[in-house]
């Protein structure tokens, strides 16, 4: 071996705390954020064994996916009763058993709730160089701040709840290097919807993905935490981007973020996680960012991505006969035909939200497109959710809920919503969706839902025009 190693592998090596002669190891955890879905059978698990928390300094808990993100207090103040009571059920458990085993816990009308991965990085809880753990897949997102971050199951959430590690194998290492500058209305939205079209919906299984390149370099951490958030859709364990001075400045100040000296000693460790120069990866794909336009998806998998440009494919140019034949069903269930023009696609509903697009920097920039005009009349559901109550707050100052509300879209409180059918939050049977969340599964935002992926100008460019438009037609015109 050279001793040259990757990001993730110094990341991993730091945290194995057993190796097996298999090659199986007992990894530390050092964050674990729970939510409603998949912790309540765990904390069952522990009472069940007379067991406590290893660790409840390094848990935190949020509710948010079968949260509703309509108004949460009457006008006495009084709780809003919810109306499903299999989701009541949750997020009473949730409520009842983080202060019961220690846990901080940010609730339904706390300043500070939201989406938990969302929460995680803006709290500065997510850190570099961390081992992050949820019960939910899209927490690769904290990958963009430099942490080694994944979804784990039910039986894990409560390993780790009990012991504060897991068992598990090591992953092979891939690079995703994307050079040059982006261009107009190309955003990190169109880059991983891009990456996973070319490279695949299963390109990474068995993977942890490390973004390098200079246009991940010159990115935004909010950029990054979208493009490592849907890591999980091209079937990586984790995405992960290096720490440097632009993570340092996003974090620093941060509520639970080294203070003072222990900033400083932080910071300097964070430094040296960077791949070693020379450092060998098992897989390498290389992108050019210049050749990236708006993306969407026109399917039912991360497969189905074409610029908006383009065209439904036809199934039948297709050599591969099981690829024929899910692309068939795709173009079926999405009521669209071979050859039609993605731009011609109409749409019903708009969703700017979800973890991958909810943060501050996605709600300014679909707010300048939509600014002084008002969605098109064919539109009969357009809801923007911030992801967290601070980003709520944030927009407000800065008017941004203002241009929604006159240009006809509705301004609700944080939450999961509509990236999942889990909540009110739903698109009815047969109408489209421009949704700037991160998978198109049959039914996954409403049974016979249809839905379109793409970043949150091209959502609001949609909510404008009553279908998939160009926003590079529409950016800076009004």
């Amino acid at each position: 071996m050279s001793g040259l190693r990757t990001l993730y592998e110094k990341i991993w090596d730091s945290h194995v705390v057993h190796r097996r002669d298999d090659g199986t190891c007992l990894l530390y955890i050092d964050r674990h954020l729970i939510h409603e879905v998949t912790s309540a059978q765990a904390f069952d698990g522990l009472r069940a064994n007379g067991r406590s928390v290893r660790r409840p300094d390094l848990t935190l808990a949020v509710p948010d996916h079968n949260l509703p993100t309509t108004p949460r207090v009457d006008g006495s103040g009084a709780r809003m009763t919810i109306a499903d009571m299999d989701s009541a059920a949750q997020l009473e458990a949730l409520e009842r058993n983080a202060p019961e085993f220690g846990i901080r816990y940010f609730g339904a009308t706390a300043p500070e709730q939201g989406i938990v991965h969302v929460v995680g990085p803006e709290q500065g809880f997510s850190l570099p160089g961390t081992t992050i753990v949820c019960g939910d897949s899209h927490t690769s997102a904290h990958g963009g701040i430099g942490a080694l971050a994944f979804g784990i199951g039910t039986s894990e959430v409560e390993h780790v709840l009990a012991t504060q590690t897991l068992q598990l194998t090591p992953s092979k290492t891939m690079e995703v290097r994307i050079d040059g500058s982006l261009g107009y209305g190309v955003t990190p939205k169109d880059i991983i919807l891009a990456v996973i079209g070319r490279m695949g919906a299963g390109a990474g299984t068995g993977h942890v993905i490390e973004y390098t390149g200079s246009t991940c370099r010159s990115m935004s951490v909010e950029g990054r935490l979208t493009i490592a958030n849907m890591s999980i859709e091209a079937g990586a364990r984790a995405g992960v981007f290096a720490p440097d001075e632009t993570t340092f400045a996003y974090l620093k100040g941060r509520r639970f973020a080294p203070k003072g000296a222990d900033w400083e000693r932080a910071v300097s460790a964070w430094c040296a996680l960077a791949t070693d120069a020379g450092a060998s990866y098992d897989k390498v794909e290389i992108f050019d960012a210049g050749a990236i336009a708006p993306t969407v998806t026109w399917g039912t998998s991360l497969d189905d991505v074409v610029p908006i440009t383009g065209c439904v494919p036809d199934p039948e140019s297709m050599a591969d006969p099981a690829r024929r034949e899910s692309m068939r069903k795709a173009i079926g269930y999405m009521g669209l035909a071979a050859g039609q023009r993605m731009q011609d696609i109409a749409v019903q509903n708009i969703f700017i939200g979800s973890c991958t697009n909810s943060r501050i920097e996605d709600l300014r920039a679909a707010a300048q497109v939509v600014r002084g005009r008002h969605i098109a009349p064919e539109i009969r559901q357009a809801i923007v959710v911030p992801g967290s109550g601070l980003v709520k707050r944030q927009a407000e100052a800065e008017g941004l809920d203002l241009i929604f509300i006159e240009a006809g879209l509705e301004w609700r409180e944080p939450g999961c919503s509509m990236c999942l059918a889990m909540n009110p939050d739903k698109v009815p049977p047969g109408e489209r969706c421009a949704s700037t969340s991160n998978r198109n599964f049959v039914g996954r935002q409403g049974p016979g839902s249809r839905t379109h992926l793409m970043s949150p100008i091209m959502a609001a460019a949609a909510a404008v025009t009553g279908r998939l438009a160009d926003v590079r037609d529409w950016m800076g015109v009004v």
